[in-house]
């Protein structure tokens, strides 16, 4: 059993002893915590809830409703839905916050609360940690019987989102029809079986091949969308003859594609492309996190505007975008931010806008992955012992290429030309991340592996 308790939000797994797992005690002490800091910092008593699939959601949800009830809070349920369209219906709605029952990736067993603030957006790691602390002393208070909270449903929370895509300037749905794309989805038995179906549909897509879309819960593999977790859809994609293959995890903020050949366009290239796209039409700045691809940089350049990269983490990423006026960002795990929307991470927009992008240009899946800069990533970590300072060992690698352009944001990246690597520390464990990204996988795992060796030997 499993409990994570962070700035971001609380996530563990369903069952077990209270504060060893996330069970109904859990769920009901962290939830009271956060709608107690709505309430105090804003003054709105209003909250706006959705969720996944998953099996433990609707228990899950039952309990999240009655505790902001029991605070005196309004609730707006939106039911099965995704996050980038609760994090839309928080401002929609005029709340004071939203949360998401999702565990995103996780397996079935793991249930999730992600919590927003007013806009619409994770809230930062301050507030997280004074949620956290309200938990942990259980500061909170309930209302009396008079004042209890309403409760009402809000079906079409979908629908909206998918039409406030389809005006998007750059989102041209006749483009599509008269490409005819026949695409096939895997939606992992989460609401990305409702949600990415129904846009297809409203963009114009007559065949659509699904797969693994009944939104039961019953994830029929992993749901982390890696090459290795979607045979089935890229034999699905190679079988039919389809133009694509479209992949979401279960909360519908991360996109990955299977090219015409069923081979994998590459979660890291999904923002990539999308955001060649976005540059052509609306020249600006891009920002990713440390851990993504050059490729983004690489085109960023190429079309006369600067990127910048971030610390770790969507509510990092979203920071820079705005300081940076950025007109498109996100993560290398498919999460693409597109502010013309909303400032959240969501698979739709990118659907929309990489399918517009590929009516246009006329090319194939295949043929428009292979027009980037050929980077590989190599994720490694070296194991510690309690005593070392890992601080310091990260130090001593920043002063050993300190002639490199270094970037420590969020631990350190050490950019050499043509290829990178980034240094993260464990905040729960003596582990170093390492994170190299070359022209080749061999040159990739050299990168790392020569990192290592420089620690191993700072070590000895």
């Amino acid at each position: 059993m499993t409990l994570i308790k962070s700035i971001s939000g609380i996530r563990g797994t369903i069952g077990g002893a209270p504060g060893d797992a996330l069970t109904p005690l859990d769920v009901v002490k962290f939830t009271a915590a956060f709608g107690s800091w709505v309430i105090e910092t804003t003054g709105n008593r209003r909250m706006v809830l959705g969720r996944d699939a998953r099996i433990s959601g609707d228990m899950v949800n039952k309990l999240v409703v009655a505790t902001l009830q029991g605070l005196g809070m309004d609730v707006m349920d939106a039911g099965l839905s995704t996050t980038p369209t609760v994090e839309m219906l928080v401002p929609a709605e005029k709340a004071g916050g939203g949360i998401i029952l999702t565990a995103s990736h996780n397996p079935k067993q793991w249930n999730a609360l992600k919590l927003l603030n007013a806009k619409g957006e994770f809230i930062s790691g301050e507030e997280g940690a004074e949620v956290l602390r309200r938990a942990e002393a259980e500061d909170f208070s309930f209302a009396e019987v008079d004042d209890l909270g309403k409760y009402e449903t809000r079906p079409n929370a979908m629908q909206d989102h998918i039409d406030a895509i389809l005006k998007l300037p750059l989102v041209d749905a006749d483009a599509i029809r008269r490409r005819g794309f026949k695409i096939a989805v895997d939606a992992v038995n989460s609401t990305g079986g409702i949600a990415i179906p129904r846009l297809l549909k409203a963009l114009g897509v007559e065949t659509v091949y699904e797969l693994y879309c009944d939104p039961t819960g019953h994830f029929p593999h992993n749901p982390e969308p890696l090459p290795e977790h979607l045979v089935d859809i890229a034999a699905l994609v190679k079988e039919k003859g389809a133009d694509l293959g479209i992949v979401v995890d279960p909360d519908v903020d991360r996109l990955a594609i299977v090219n015409e050949d069923g081979t994998m366009f590459g979660e890291e290239y999904t923002l990539v492309a999308v955001s060649d796209y976005i540059l052509q039409h609306t020249p600006g700045n891009t920002v990713s996190n440390l851990s993504s691809t050059r490729a983004l940089r690489d085109i960023t350049e190429s079309a006369g505007k600067q990127y910048f990269a971030s610390a770790v983490g969507e509510v990092n990423v979203v920071l820079k975008m705005k300081a940076e006026k950025a007109v498109i960002g996100g993560e290398g795990n498919g999460g693409i931010i597109y502010p013309a929307l909303h400032y959240g991470r969501d698979a739709l927009v990118g659907v929309a806008l990489l399918l517009t992008y590929l009516a246009k240009n006329g090319k194939t899946a295949s043929a428009l992955r292979a027009s980037y800069p050929p980077y590989v990533i190599s994720k490694n970590k070296i194991e510690l012992t309690p005593s070392v300072d890992v601080d310091a060992v990260l130090e001593k690698m920043r002063h050993k290429y300190a002639d490199q352009e270094i970037n420590t944001a969020d631990g350190v990246r050490i950019d050499f030309p043509g290829e990178w690597v980034h240094f993260r520390k464990s905040n729960t464990e003596p582990i170093i991340r390492i994170y190299a990204e070359s022209k080749s996988a061999e040159n990739a795992d050299a990168l790392a592996q020569k990192m290592i060796q420089d620690i191993k030997n700072f070590l000895a």
